[in-house]
């Protein structure tokens, strides 16, 4: 824990410390707001750095600060409540020229989160990003306290992830279809990038010196279709790939992404990943995708169909929770956690189904994490049948939606609509049962890049909605009584502040 680097002033190559100095919010404007705040009075000339005092009792991941004009300590009961704590600090002081050091306002704060799963999901797989991005958001990720970075690394387009044993993962990604058209990487067609096994060792090392974990998801048994053009026996039907020419843009919508599970060199290829994943990647929790999963070419298959009769399965739309039921124990044994996207709890002939009061029919562990994006339903039945779930819903979370702006000239998916008052609205409790509430480990926001291509483009969706949602995730304001005027005037200051700090900050409306 780099605790020293933020006693005097926050350090980063990324956001250097002369620029932030003097623009960064006092105590007024802190987004998260603290749970418990009083302005005592005076100010505190920060000629020491903090006295850490650790502190039992204290929730985790929660601090004590006192400022006072003799200087200033920190209680907490854990490295994370003393780094928040920090962070708290850093966004509250102000450089004071004169005095060569921060100053800042006498006070009192007993402050911790309300969520311990406080995450920003990015797609990496449709627009190739860069370690340096993905450096840059953790950076402004561990700013306002989100705790996950949900990596979502594999789908149809690319496998940028590197494998060994499996060479030509990386040699056959395609191009995203943008509005049913191809846009070329960077104006050309080539090669998206790869994470090597150092790279991914990095980014971890990074985001856990600022108490973020890395939770990295492998998607199966649907889009697949990078990983069938690389390898076409792993599909259902080898030469539907090969007519088509091995590329992963030639079938966008085209159902087709999916692994052929009745094939035992697709378990072993899936068992091989996760394998390494579990190497380079220290998180209890490992994503497993489960969603959008097709089934027309199960039912076509034979081996999969002699795979049903053999499993003493009912049918092809059993092969989904028997997958999900098999990798789920896999990562048991290697002490992991598995998550996945709502469709890991429904057993279905359609796929499509609508979440809304459904009755959750899966028998998956109860180690096993949901991930609900669809509506609610899904996930406030599974909360209530005793599976921890991370509320994600699409209407309230998905950054690749619109913003609703005056002038915007970013690329969205879709016309749905998601202004910033929208997700200060998002409630992850809403109609969970009180028994049931501690089943929510949390929220998090979805940054698919379909429609973004880079830096830029991510930096603008996600901020300042993220602002909103990392107040609902850590402070939790009763629902009722938010007051989204008072957090648009805080909003507006720290979007001066990133702009300042050259963040890509996207207009409040």
């Amino acid at each position: 824990m780099k605790i020293s680097v933020l006693q005097y002033a926050f350090v980063s190559v990324l956001l250097p410390v002369a620029s932030l100095g003097s623009v960064l919010p006092r105590t007024a404007t802190l987004i998260p707001a603290p749970r418990e705040a009083r302005v005592t009075g005076g100010e505190c000339v920060a000629v020491k750095p903090p006295r850490l005092v650790k502190t039992p009792g204290i929730p985790s991941e929660g601090y004590e600060l006192s400022i006072t004009t003799n200087g200033i300590t920190i209680r907490h009961s854990d490295d994370a409540g003393a780094y928040y704590a920090n962070m708290t600090l850093f966004h509250s002081g102000r450089y004071d020229p004169k005095a060569k050091c921060k100053t800042y306002p006498c006070m009192e704060i007993r402050d911790w989160p309300q969520f311990k799963w406080r995450g920003v999901h990015v797609d990496d797989s449709r627009h190739f990003l860069g370690k340096d991005t993905i450096l840059r958001i953790i950076e402004q990720m561990s700013w306002f306290k989100f705790n996950v970075l949900h990596w979502h690394l594999i789908d149809d387009q690319f496998w940028p992830l590197e494998i060994p044993g499996y060479p030509e993962l990386q040699n056959y990604g395609g191009e995203c279809l943008v509005d049913g058209q191809k846009r070329r990487y960077r104006g050309e067609k080539v090669k998206p990038g790869v994470y090597t096994a150092n790279d991914v060792k990095e980014i971890v090392a990074y985001a856990k010196e600022r108490h973020v974990t890395v939770v990295p998801e492998v998607e199966f048994p649907g889009h697949a279709v990078c990983a069938l053009c690389a390898y076409p026996d792993f599909c259902c039907d080898p030469q539907h790939i090969l007519k088509r020419g091995r590329d992963p843009s030639n079938f966008d919508g085209g159902g087709i992404g999916v692994f052929c599970i009745g094939n035992p060199e697709v378990i072993r290829f899936l068992e091989r990943t996760l394998d390494h994943v579990c190497e380079i990647f220290p998180s209890e929790v490992i994503h497993i995708g489960g969603d959008e999963c097709p089934r027309n070419f199960w039912e076509k298959c034979p081996k999969c169909q002699a795979f049903v009769k053999r499993e003493g399965l009912s049918g092809v739309e059993q092969i989904q929770p028997w997958v999900t039921r098999h990798f789920t124990e896999y990562l048991a044994k290697k002490g992991r956690r598995a998550i996945g996207w709502d469709e890991i709890f429904i057993e279905s002939k359609n796929r499509n189904v609508t979440v809304r009061n459904t009755k959750i029919t899966s028998l998956l562990p109860k180690t096993t994490i949901g991930m609900c994006y669809r509506e609610q339903g899904a996930g406030v039945a599974a909360a209530n049948q005793g599976y921890d779930i991370v509320m994600t819903p699409h209407q309230y979370t998905y950054f690749d939606y619109r913003q609703g702006l005056a002038e915007d000239p970013f690329l969205y998916f879709g016309g749905a609509r998601l202004p910033l008052a929208r997700v200060y609205r998002f409630d992850p409790l809403a109609g969970i049962d009180a028994a049931a509430r501690p089943r929510v480990v949390g929220g998090q926001c979805c940054n698919w890049t379909s429609h973004t291509f880079g830096r830029f483009d991510l930096e603008w969706k996600l901020w300042p909605r993220g602002f909103a949602l990392a107040e609902v995730l850590w402070t939790y304001p009763d629902p009722a009584k938010r007051d989204f005027a008072e957090f648009a005037k805080r909003a507006a200051e720290y979007r001066r502040r990133l702009i300042a700090a050259h963040v890509n900050c996207a207009p409040l409306k």
